[in-house]
């Protein structure tokens, strides 16, 4: 317990953990509550409705080999998550993987990127900013990344993303 300006209020403590994909559907409300209000704001200016895909695509993308998730909740509640996989030997084409394999060339897009851990998404509940959480969620996801190699896209104009990424 905590007293503040007189009134006693409960500590929540933040856990971070690493999630099993046959785990995900615990906490898959929370996760696309979280991508709706991470990704609404700028610089994503994602529609909320982006969050209903999402959590589609999490549910395929959980399949994928070398899936692993963290999640971070206080009291119950998700409040931030990370997703990664390793990337396939035949590096995939769709998404932005075009333009990241031509702009690397297709030996250092193999030597680089195949078989590295591809860190997917990461978003925090902006009530949670500032923690540590992101940090927190990308170590635990990256923990075990083969040969220690992990990789990430981002957009440069999210300026947050890229001190966390830079931080860490």
């Amino acid at each position: 317990m905590t007293v503040k300006d007189g009134a006693m209020t409960a500590e929540v403590r933040t856990e971070v953990r690493t999630v099993r994909a046959g785990e995900l559907d615990r906490y898959a409300d929370g996760i696309r509550e979280v991508y709706a209000r991470a990704f609404a704001a700028p610089t994503w200016n994602e529609d909320p409705a982006t969050a209903d895909a999402y959590a589609e695509r999490l549910a395929r993308d959980a399949l994928r080999p070398g899936f692993t998730a963290a999640v971070a909740t206080a009291g119950g509640t998700v409040t931030g998550f990370a997703t990664a996989w390793i990337t396939p030997e035949v590096f995939p084409a769709d998404r932005s993987y075009g333009q990241v394999a031509e702009a690397l060339g297709p030996g250092r897009t193999r030597a680089w990127l195949c078989g590295a851990l591809e860190v997917n998404e990461l978003a925090v509940a902006p009530e949670a900013h500032g923690a540590g959480l992101g940090a927190a969620l990308l170590h635990t996801v990256t923990e075990a990344a083969p040969d220690g190699r992990c990789w990430l896209l981002t957009s440069v104009r999210a300026e947050a993303a890229l001190r966390l990424y830079e931080r860490t």
